[in-house]
């Protein structure tokens, strides 16, 4: 944290605009080295960039903010460059010239922006997300939890949980050894409402559909038709198609959106009991595993045969003479002709967006999800005691869950990962 980091945070090169960020005690420093005297705070001026020696880098733009009111919590600056690759690379040469300046770590710049208090953990996992979302929904989930839709609550639940944990060290600070005083009607209420309003986020959609997209897996013996319709939902000619049996033998995937909604459509291979050889053997056993992990199955083969709840479609519907064998398939569908694949990508669309966290509420993770459901059980874990130093240790347990939430109490090597998930030059 005594270093001034520096990082190119806009995209790569060749571009209009580059903007170079820096951040730490030295960014003053390194911007007067560059650009003589430092410009008003929070106004952006046209400057001639020059190294010490006086050769020109570029005419830019620079921006001045002095912390702690900052992104980071640092001093910081912003140099907007033309966004060749040359003027970049020699920007970064000269500012790495500067004593005291080094080149930033991925995702540097929000950590410090944590270690400062600027964001707590929740919005920094928010954030990482928005920065890999692809999608509407996407968006719109990660904008919610980086603007501190949890941390919000987390925060008053907190504050109720340490209300009631006042409430319970006064009874044991007056009351007798022998006879100390339960938990007041109000105290026990309180909690159960905090435990209402736990689980009513514990039973919502989770991100990692969000993030990964809704998982479709297409299931079903060989030659049924799945790879191409595979295709024809990805339109892309992503797997191979041939009336061989065991074509496909490995696990094919693509991430879409359609209509905003993010998908993850799995091809495997075909299901049956008469193996061709080792390699095939271990698609099959991989098929098998994409159907424990799939959001929705996709059943090509006979009627019944698949998995509870798959959805049964009747494919190759292009063929002389079709009659489908299924008696109530969900849809008829040709690959080749585009007959139904409108109405199957309607339904599963409407579908998708049922199972997914809706448009702007905040969904949680398997960490966050995790320590939600350890607080609502040491609160209920408390609610039933009747021994005021149980009930004690029952709300500790749900003050530290909370804590964890928000980062007040967090693992370097967890913070390492979640880091790691950002760019250079965020």
């Amino acid at each position: 944290m005594t270093d001034t980091i520096f990082a190119l945070s806009s995209g790569s090169p060749p571009a209009a605009i580059a903007v170079v960020r820096l951040s730490g005690p030295d960014a003053g420093k390194a911007l007067v080295a560059l650009a003589g005297p430092l410009p008003p705070a929070r106004r952006a001026s046209y400057r001639t960039l020059c190294v010490p020696r006086g050769t020109v880098l570029d005419n830019a733009l620079v921006l001045w903010f002095p912390g702690p009111h900052t992104a980071t919590g640092e001093d910081l600056a912003e140099l907007h460059l033309h966004g060749g690759r040359a003027v970049v690379a020699a920007t970064e040469k000269a500012l790495a010239a500067i004593p005291g300046l080094r080149p930033a770590e991925p995702g540097e710049f929000t950590r410090r922006a944590f270690t400062n208090g600027r964001i707590d953990l929740a919005e920094a996992e928010g954030l990482a997300d928005l920065l890999s979302a692809e999608t509407e929904l996407q968006r719109l989930g990660a904008i919610a939890m980086a603007g501190g839709a949890l941390s919000r609550q987390v925060s008053d639940w907190r504050g109720r949980v340490l209300t009631a944990s006042a409430a319970v060290e006064a009874a044991l600070d007056f009351s007798d050894e022998d006879d100390a005083a339960d938990l007041s009607p109000d105290t026990r209420l309180a909690l159960h409402d905090v435990i209402s309003e736990l689980e009513a986020w514990l039973v919502r959609p989770r991100a990692e559909p969000l993030r990964e997209g809704f998982r479709v897996v297409l299931a079903g013996p060989p030659n049924v038709g799945k790879s191409t319709l595979f295709n024809a939902l990805v339109e892309d000619e992503a797997a191979i198609t041939a009336p061989t049996a065991g074509t496909t033998r490995d696990i094919i995937t693509r991430a879409v959106a359609i209509d905003g909604v993010p998908f993850l459509f799995v091809d495997t291979a075909g299901l049956r009991d008469e193996v061709g050889d080792a390699i095939e053997a271990i698609g099959i056993d991989r098929a098998h595993a994409q159907l424990d992990r799939a959001d929705l199955v996709l059943w090509l083969g006979a009627e019944g045969e698949g998995p509870t709840a798959a959805w049964e479609i009747a494919a190759q519907s292009d063929r002389h003479y079709y009659v489908s064998a299924k008696l109530a398939p969900r849809h008829h569908v040709s690959a080749k002709t585009g007959r139904g694949l409108q109405e199957l990508r309607e339904d599963l669309v409407t579908t998708a967006r049922q199972a997914l966290p809706r448009a702007g509420d905040g969904a949680l993770n398997r960490r966050q999800h995790d320590l939600l459901r350890n607080c609502a059980a040491a609160l209920a874990d408390a609610s039933q005691q009747s021994d005021p130093l149980l009930v004690a240790e029952g709300l500790r347990h749900a003050r530290v869950a909370l804590d964890a939430l928000v980062g007040r109490a967090a693992t370097e090597d967890m913070l390492d990962t979640l880091f790691s998930r950002f760019c250079i030059g965020k």
